[in-house]
């Protein structure tokens, strides 16, 4: 990359310019790069462009190369702008995603069922097409001016037949390069003993900025934890909550 072009001005000194201003200049900078790489730049917003810089701790040449990797991906993975719930009838009949509620942040909450996922009926091409369809359905229903969204990840009678180790990186894979900053947080509830397994094979592949918002929650502790961000009334009924579970393709949010 041309690292002369996307050096921030010097203006009386960094230390005088606050947080949001200079998220506001890098990513000014960052969109006249991206724009000149790929025509394609012009269409997407300042708020994305802002989430690549974050995810990148705010160097214009990392996150540039990140959102162009994005573009890039999005025209193969997504030719459409969505996926169709044609294209992912198998994962869908898993019944294993739910949506609904909000945490007292107003980002949408979503529900994972681990051990309704199954390693030996997992095709990996329409399995990531399910979690890009999920990660789009989310990010939809989040409210002005809210970017993020929150998971419960509930392994209750998870076991070897649901483990899919290449499965779960391709998740993480997704989530973190071409949807940065938008997990807010995940819950780990009902986590057996079995899993600890897997989430040492797994845990290399999970970047810092994910890794802290990764909470395991004990099964004794689950309703008081979930209230400390989740009004009862938004909690799903399986945990001490008043919201039914909703499959994530009949939300309405």
């Amino acid at each position: 990359m041309e690292a002369e072009q996307l050096k921030t001005p010097v203006c009386g000194g960094d230390d005088n310019v606050n947080n949001s201003e200079k998220e506001k200049t890098k990513t000014a900078l960052m969109r006249a790069f991206v724009e000149r790489r790929d025509p394609d730049a012009k269409e997407v917003d300042n708020l994305t462009l802002r989430r690549f810089l974050r995810a990148r701790d705010l160097d214009i040449e990392k996150a540039s190369a990140m959102f162009l990797k994005y573009l890039k991906w999005k025209k193969t993975a997504v030719p459409n702008g969505f996926v169709s719930e044609t294209d992912i009838q198998n994962e869908l009949a898993q019944t294993k995603v739910f949506m609904q509620g909000r945490d007292k942040a107003g980002r949408p909450i979503g529900v994972v069922f681990g051990a309704k996922h199954f390693y030996s009926t997992r095709e990996m091409d329409e399995f990531k097409r399910f979690v890009v369809y999920v990660l789009d359905k989310l990010c939809a229903s989040m409210p002005g001016g809210q970017e993020k969204f929150v998971g419960i990840v509930d392994l209750q009678g998870w076991g070897y037949s649901n483990c899919d180790i290449r499965g779960y990186i391709a998740a993480l894979d997704i989530m973190q390069n071409y949807y940065p900053e938008r997990l807010g947080k995940a819950y780990m509830v009902h986590v057996p003993y079995l899993f600890m397994k897997a989430w040492k094979i797994i845990y290399p592949f999970i970047d810092n900025n994910t890794r802290k918002k990764i909470v395991f929650v004990e099964n004794k502790n689950l309703k008081a934890t979930l209230m400390k961000d989740i009004e009862e009334s938004q909690i799903p009924q399986t945990y001490g909550g008043e919201l039914p579970l909703i499959p994530i393709e009949k939300s309405t949010m």
